[in-house]
């Protein structure tokens, strides 16, 4: 529209899109970095989605997700202390394997070791997605 000469803010675009049920186009294709699968047994919700800490180390949440680089697309996994919202631990790999999750667990373990705040047994939940692309859950097992 700018480039045509009618100014218009970029959220009077979105809203008449989203009115008029149109999307613009996205290039290439989707990555899907999760594939729910309803045969395995998924774990129990320990933290009822309450993402709130009293103290440092008592919960952890965990996530992996995906960038596209000129050669390839790298998977990133990431375990943040819900206590302090920091990033504890991390990985990354060009494939969603399990040991991509569990070198962001064990990193965020030998992080909080190295701070001289490490992990009291029995009081730290480490919750991540419903997914069982690379059996991401196992890794609450790892503990």
């Amino acid at each position: 529209m700018h480039r045509q000469g009618h100014p218009v803010a970029r959220c009077t675009v979105e809203r008449l899109m989203r009115e008029l049920g149109i999307t613009g186009a996205v290039r290439g294709r989707k990555i899907i970095t999760t594939i729910p699968d309803s045969a395995v047994e998924r774990a129990p919700d320990l933290l009822d989605r309450n993402f709130v800490a009293a103290a440092p180390n008592r919960c952890w949440v965990a996530d992996f997700t995906h960038v596209k680089t000129w050669s390839a697309v790298v998977y990133v996994a990431f375990v943040v202390g819900t206590f302090s919202r920091r990033i504890v631990g991390w990985s990354a790999a060009l494939s969603k394997e399990t040991r991509l999750a569990l070198d962001a667990l064990d990193m965020a373990l030998w992080q909080r070791d190295r701070d001289e705040q490490p992990h009291q047994r029995g009081e730290l939940i480490h919750h991540s997605d419903a997914g069982s692309q690379g059996e991401f859950n196992w890794s609450s097992q790892h503990l």
